[in-house]
């Protein structure tokens, strides 16, 4: 959440760097209009307050010395009326403020390229030459079919579309690179973390989730009222409940920088996708994915930023996955970040780079929102700064694998560094049918 005392201060440059995200300037001419509002009711306030202070003083002093006090008394009570009514409008307008600013995107860096949609993503730089084949290769949803270690039409049976079983090596494979990324990442000094997979809104709101996104979501509804939603979602990525594990907290400033990881499933609606990746592991309803997230002093995360996006990178350069890394367009980054840079790995048989991390860093947006506060050498309180990052999400990888590993003869080389965690196995093979 922004600050309204900057936007309040600094209302044309708040326009200025807000449009370049989609806001208009006549959402911030209202933002300040209420916040002017609720300044003014509660100075009015106040000054009652301190009548009414100062009166009761005098009608206890009266009512002392035996002298009438009634019309005095009266008078408090229109004052106390008047001060009911102020609170009440202070309290609503509040309210809308609040649930303004919840709407507003964080200010994009002033590095951040400008443009209102990806084609304004800058490459920043490349590793390893993209996969070449002397055959024409197959994507990883015909790949994982043939070799039978991915299931769609089952998948489709028992759950739906953008669902899949993984089966035998594709299970093994899965699993393989989540240990490796975990493993890895706790090497780098993330402290794991197993997170709770239902969040309540607050730890939604204290991320940025709601109330813009709650259409991408799933929320848990009363079995006795299907139309009553109850205070629990499924978590779209486990930024979510390790952000918020430090919510309300005050910590130490000799603790930070904190860093921490998590393997999670993530569930999303991807509402507003429709004929989007309907095909493949890129674009689906459950998925894996192992997150990092980093708790920091303001003046350290631009720094935890290039030490974040290294740990993601080192991962596809120990798997061999050829990647470029892109900054993105303030009207690409995530609705929390000030900037973000994704990874793409290339994918050879869509002849593309698709994202399979994103690196943001969200200065002291989130940390506002949910009040992750630390305290400084002198004692003194500041709000944080927070990061995430994927590290990386599992599916995607499992994908770019299949495709730039995959043989002529369709099966498909194990990369060297996920040979211990498939028990040895260097090549995945066409498997038994379990049916």
């Amino acid at each position: 959440m922004l600050d309204i005392k900057v936007i309040r201060k600094n209302l044309a440059w708040a326009k200025e760097k807000l449009a370049t995200r989609g806001i208009k300037a006549a959402k911030l001419d209202q933002l300040v209009e209420i916040d002017a509002k609720r300044r003014q009711a509660i100075s009015e306030s106040e000054q009652l307050k301190a009548q009414r202070n100062d009166a009761s003083a005098a009608i206890a002093a009266a009512k002392r010395q035996k002298q009438d006090a009634s019309a005095a008394i009266a008078a408090m009570r229109t004052v106390g009326g008047k001060i009911k009514q102020l609170d009440a409008a202070i309290s609503e307008l509040a309210s809308q403020q609040q649930d303004l600013l919840l709407r507003l995107p964080n200010f994009p860096a002033d590095s951040d390229p400008i443009g209102p949609d990806e084609s304004y993503n800058e490459e920043v730089r490349k590793w390893h030459e993209t996969t070449t084949f002397n055959f024409k290769p197959l994507a990883h949803w015909d790949l994982g079919t043939k070799l039978d270690i991915l299931d769609w039409d089952r998948a489709a049976k028992v759950s739906g579309a953008r669902f899949v079983y993984y089966k035998g090596a594709g299970a093994l494979l899965e699993r393989a690179v989540f240990n490796f990324f975990l493993d890895e990442n706790t090497k780098a000094g993330y402290t794991e973390i197993i997170p709770p997979y239902l969040v309540n809104d607050h730890s939604m709101q204290g991320t940025g989730q709601f109330p813009k996104f709650r259409e991408d979501v799933y929320t848990i509804v009363d079995n006795d009222d299907p139309d009553k939603p109850l205070d629990l979602t499924l978590i779209p990525t486990a930024e979510v409940p390790l952000v918020n594990y430090f919510r309300n907290e005050i910590i130490h400033g000799e603790k930070l920088p904190i860093n921490v990881t998590a393997l999670s499933p993530a569930f999303r609606s991807e509402a507003g996708s429709a004929g989007r990746d309907t095909r493949g592991l890129i674009r689906m309803h459950e998925f894996r994915k192992v997150e990092m997230v980093k708790v920091c002093r303001p003046e350290e995360s631009w720094n935890e930023l290039d030490k974040l996006i290294h740990n993601a990178e080192h991962l596809l350069q120990k798997l061999g996955l050829p990647y470029h890394v892109v900054a993105l367009s303030t009207g690409d980054a995530s609705f929390t970040s000030a900037k973000t840079f994704d990874l793409e790995v290339w994918m050879p048989a869509q002849d593309k780079y698709r994202e399979i991390s994103s690196c943001s860093n969200c200065t002291d947006f989130q940390a506002r929102r949910a009040q992750i506060r630390y305290r400084d050498d002198d004692g003194k309180l500041h709000l944080a700064h927070t990061l995430n990052g994927s590290g990386l999400a599992v599916g995607r990888t499992v994908a770019a694998i299949l495709e730039n590993y995959q043989n002529q003869d369709g099966t498909i080389t194990v990369p060297e560094a996920l040979v211990p965690y498939m028990n040895g196995m260097t090549k995945i093979v066409k498997e038994t049918s379990l049916i």
